[in-house]
């Protein structure tokens, strides 16, 4: 974030920001879930600490709100090693990458958020950091031009992304370590809550972080803010206790369903199955219907009501399932909808 912006940031979004940090694990052993990367990771830190090298470089992808950004920080603080943060939106021009390499502490952790929106001309200005510690700089221009390398020392570049399909094959590969974040079962949200609400120093009885759970999509991100929400929820109009009835009455207020949907999920499905008969429809044509932009139906919406098995996609558009007209209470028409093909 500029400092424009922070300046301009309502007290009550650095709270919420703040809170966010506070909730996230510090050690891989307050880390719940994705169990087969923290042991590899375990593995690996142990590995490379004894001998006192630098991570190998890691590649973090996955939807948003399952713990990208907390593992890269974790990662950092297993190794004590400093911590650098960017995003790729954020590295415009090859001086910027330079200025950022140049100043890491050996065996730092460099992360580099959104990593797949890095632009391409900046891509090989890597190659060589990532593979030999190394920075060719360009001196001058025309004939009189000479590059010269600048020494590097060893570090650790993790990359998080949402799209991994965007990344060159380069670039790609040169990541010792590649890893794909998958949604949480309820139950790992449901410990997720459960320590969350110890930081906040709230009642959480056990019915209530399941029906927090069961709603959260699979994302801790999401579990952690509801459960903030059924917090507030409970305090002003109930006892300040999180019970099942409470949080069961604090989604139904913020329109989040039982399988976890909120008004704009209801709002897609009920455009798909109603104005269009079930589909298809283009992206475009549904993100007008809804007053949504394309991005966000894709990037945000579409995972979560595809891997619920209440949309598809298909080579015309998007297309409901009779799962999403049984949610909506419709009756899905008699073929099952209008022929894919």
């Amino acid at each position: 974030m500029t400092p424009e912006a922070a300046r301009i940031q309502t007290p009550y979004l650095v709270a919420e920001d703040e809170l966010d940090r506070s909730l996230r694990p510090r050690r891989l052993a307050e880390f719940v879930g994705q169990d087969s990367l923290r042991e590899q990771l375990a593995v690996a830190i142990e590995a490379c600490a004894a001998r006192g090298d630098a991570l190998d470089h890691l590649l973090l992808a996955g939807p948003p709100g399952l713990g990208k950004t907390s593992l890269a920080h974790i990662v950092a603080a297993e190794l004590e090693v400093p911590f650098v943060h960017t995003a790729g939106p954020a590295l415009e021009r090859k001086g910027d990458v330079a200025a950022f390499l140049t100043a890491l502490e050996p065996r730092s952790v460099f992360f580099v958020d959104e990593i797949h929106r890095l632009p391409r001309a900046l891509e090989e200005t890597f190659y060589p950091a990532m593979e030999d510690q190394r920075l060719p700089i360009t001196i001058g221009q025309g004939a009189g031009a000479r590059v010269v390398t600048l020494e590097l020392p060893p570090f650790t570049l993790i990359g998080a992304t949402t799209r991994t399909g965007l990344l060159t094959t380069p670039l790609r590969d040169r990541f010792g370590i590649q890893a794909r974040l998958e949604p949480y079962s309820v139950a790992e949200l449901a410990v997720i809550a459960r320590r969350s609400a110890g930081i906040l120093a709230v009642e959480l009885e056990e019915q209530g972080a399941q029906t927090i759970a069961a709603r959260s999509r699979g994302t801790p991100r999401v579990a952690n803010r509801l459960l903030r929400r059924v917090r507030d929820f409970a305090e002003v109009r109930l006892e300040g206790v999180l019970t099942a009835a409470a949080a069961e009455r604090a989604l139904e207020m913020l329109e989040v369903d039982e399988r976890g949907l909120d008004r704009l999920d209801r709002e897609i499905l009920r455009t798909i199955c109603e104005k269009f008969d079930g589909g298809p429809v283009g992206l475009s044509t549904l993100a007008i219907a809804v007053g949504e932009e394309p991005d966000t139906l894709e990037d945000v919406y579409e995972p979560y009501l595809l891997t619920e098995g209440l949309i598809k996609r298909t080579p015309r558009g998007r297309a409901a399932t009779p799962a999403a007209f049984a949610h909506l209470g419709l009756e899905a028409p008699p073929s099952g909808g209008p022929s894919l093909f």
